[in-house]
């Protein structure tokens, strides 16, 4: 345990370190942790030797976050050898229920064969303790009701107990289960499949369903909304796995979903705008990549404004809001985008009390608004921001 609270206390302690690496809280945990942070999946293509150098500018650079969740002996052999010496630098997101069978990484809810991967995984890295305990992929309301009550979660509660993880995340592609997760009262970390185009999936829809990804719509899916307002309001850290779309597909028009190229830091950007996210994790296959990625650190504003693309989109219709949340942040802390969605659902269905609850319980509302104009300027659709709250002060009365 003594391990364990000196991890903690030095991860609170980054932001002193000599960069300019900006830090957010990873929820309620009480760990800072840097704005982007570092996959595994590139571990596995080097030797040590490269793995110690990828390791080494990551974290003289201010990294201080790793997701590990592949459980090739060689990746997590290569980040163990990186982190000698630095292990009280890193705050690890290990994950639980992974083995590696068959020449072959693979998901697993056999309490013993997930005792053996963990313990393979300790092993490895060199510690006896990891900061997040991530349980392995739920993409469905099946997996997620097999999980609750099972002899796996029971296993995941002893590894905490016992102090060889600090806190339990989980990991998932689908909002309605992330959703669900959140709300269990026991889940403190979600690492979650974020980015502009997977926003737009119908249904909280999983991205890899056939279809999905043809069917985008206008704005943010309203299950995805909810998820990300009530993982804000409860401070449950967001980490976002496939920032760049997987595999890197919304960095060229020719694979990307919308039809277009954006840039890393747009799509970090697109993410980070969100309270509720903590870290991007991004793919890191080699040094170039690295030194690429931590371009964001000093990246300018003019090159994180993704709004200069969105408002090139087929989709765009003037004046309909979409509930973006590219308006965002407001001068005063309005939630732009659910006021209006609240709005638009009083204005068509009536309102209703359960509506005037979600309303009430928002950290502030549209009769706050100054007119300062400063969303106007950010918004690709054109709405009149102004006199959407003033509809909504009229209708909500307040």
């Amino acid at each position: 345990m003594a391990a364990l609270c000196l991890a903690a206390v030095s991860c609170k302690q980054q932001p002193e370190k000599k960069t300019d690496m900006k830090y957010r809280p990873l929820g309620n945990t009480g760990l800072m942790v840097s704005e982007i942070s570092i996959g595994c999946g590139g571990f596995e293509k080097i030797d040590s030797a490269a793995s110690l150098e990828l390791m080494t500018v990551a974290l003289d650079s201010g990294m201080n976050y790793i997701d590990i969740y592949d459980a090739n002996p060689k990746t997590r052999s290569n980040i163990g050898y990186a982190l000698q010496g630095r292990r009280d630098e890193m705050i690890i997101q290990g994950h639980i229920g992974t083995v590696y069978k068959d020449g072959q990484h693979s998901r697993t809810r056999d309490v013993e064969e997930t005792r053996q991967g963990f313990e393979d995984l300790l092993a490895r890295l060199g510690t006896d303790h990891i900061e997040v305990g991530m349980i392995h992929i739920a993409d469905s309301r099946q997996e997620w009701e097999e999980l609750e009550n099972s002899p796996f979660l029971e296993y995941v509660f002893q590894l905490k107990e016992e102090g060889k993880i600090k806190h339990i995340g989980i990991s998932s592609h689908n909002a309605e289960v992330a959703l669900l997760a959140a709300k269990s009262g026991w889940i403190e970390v979600i690492m979650f499949s974020l980015n502009i185009a997977f926003d737009r999936l119908q249904g909280g829809a999983t991205p890899w369903q056939k279809g999905a990804m043809e069917n985008l719509q206008a704005g943010i899916d309203p299950i995805r909304m909810e998820l990300y307002d009530y993982c804000a309001t409860h401070k449950i850290g967001i980490t976002v796995m496939k920032t760049f779309g997987g595999g890197g597909k919304l960095l060229d028009a020719k694979t990307s979903p919308l039809g277009m190229a954006y840039t890393p830091e747009q799509c970090i950007a697109y993410c980070l705008a969100k309270p509720c996210i903590a870290t991007c994790i991004l793919g890191i296959d080699n040094l170039d990549e690295l030194k690429a990625d931590l371009h964001w650190i000093h990246a300018t504003e003019a090159e994180k404004d993704y709004n200069a693309m969105a408002k090139n989109e087929a989709t765009k219709q003037p004046g309909d809001c979409t509930y973006c949340n590219h308006c965002s942040p407001c001068n005063v802390g309005i939630p732009i985008a659910k006021v209006t969605e609240l709005l638009d659902k009083a204005t068509n269905e009536g309102l209703t009390p359960e509506l005037q609850a979600q309303y009430d319980a928002l950290p502030h509302h549209a009769g706050e608004c100054t007119d300062c104009g400063a969303c106007l300027s950010r918004c690709p659709f054109e709405v009149d921001i102004p006199s959407k709250m003033d509809k909504a002060k009229e209708i909500f009365g307040k």
